[in-house]
């Protein structure tokens, strides 16, 4: 199908992200990886050791990296980091990660626009990590990001689409890619807001935490793919409560 998913110039096939935490085990990664068909992965760069050892040396060379700014406080820290990615060699893409709450680390909106200003300006491909706001949503377009990440739900609490009807308006009103980030637990959530037409899903906990999380990860590639192939198709209208039933098949024509 004609359908190409265009982040930051780059055309994608698949509309999977996945992440690099919680596993019990690193070298699960490889086949993760395998199993769910992810071109783009996300790691912090505070897991990223010199000289390409440690957690990068899991990850498939044929991925395109996502280095994320876990652990900012400020804009100033996230550029920092996203500057360290690459001169460490993780090349242009990051994912802007501005948190100062330790409690139910949410996104500080006003500081990810700024830091997504600042690294634009230095030739970055910025994917910024927000709270479902769209005047956030709005200003980090307007200074330059690729594509926002709304969450779902708290990060790593496995709670599904808490935050569906705000994800709703930010796909409504925004020319850019929505990629639903944090919260998603299950294969069907993935599948829900595919089916709204969210561009891609990161999916991180959910994966790494299963009982089996290469058969996980196959699930949740199958998910994203009905989801994505439902929008497209474009859903039955829904006959709305009380105004009855309505036959699939004729009424009329019964053999006698």
């Amino acid at each position: 199908m004609n359908d190409p998913f265009v982040v930051g110039g780059v055309t994608l096939k698949s509309r999977l992200f996945i992440g690099t935490g919680k596993y019990s085990s690193d070298s699960l990664i490889p086949a993760v990886a395998e199993a769910c068909g992810a071109e783009v992965i996300t790691v912090a760069m505070r897991r990223v050791e010199k000289g390409q050892q440690g957690i990068t040396a899991h990850i498939p060379r044929s991925m395109r990296l996502l280095p994320n700014t876990s652990g900012a406080r400020t804009a100033d820290e996230a550029a920092r980091l996203a500057r360290l990615a690459r001169a460490a060699g993780c090349g242009d893409w990051i994912k802007i990660e501005v948190i100062s709450d330790a409690r139910h680390l949410l996104p500080d909106g006003y500081e990810t626009a700024r830091a997504t200003e600042l690294l634009v300006k230095e030739g970055f491909t910025v994917l910024p990590y927000i709270n479902p706001d769209l005047y956030v949503a709005r200003a980090c377009a307007e200074a330059g990001a690729a594509a926002v990440m709304p969450l779902g739900a708290p990060i790593g609490t496995n709670r599904g689409l808490r935050t569906k009807e705000m994800i709703a308006i930010l796909i409504d009103e925004l020319e850019l890619p929505v990629v639903v980030d944090a919260g998603i637990g299950r294969p069907s959530q993935a599948c829900e807001a595919m089916e709204m037409g969210a561009a891609a899903c990161l999916v991180n906990t959910a994966i790494a935490s299963a009982d089996d999380p290469v058969r996980m990860a196959a699930a949740f590639k199958a998910a994203v793919e009905a989801g994505r192939n439902a929008w497209l198709a474009g859903a039955g209208a829904v006959r709305a409560r009380g105004a009855g039933a309505e036959a699939s098949s004729p009424l009329t024509g019964f053999l006698r």
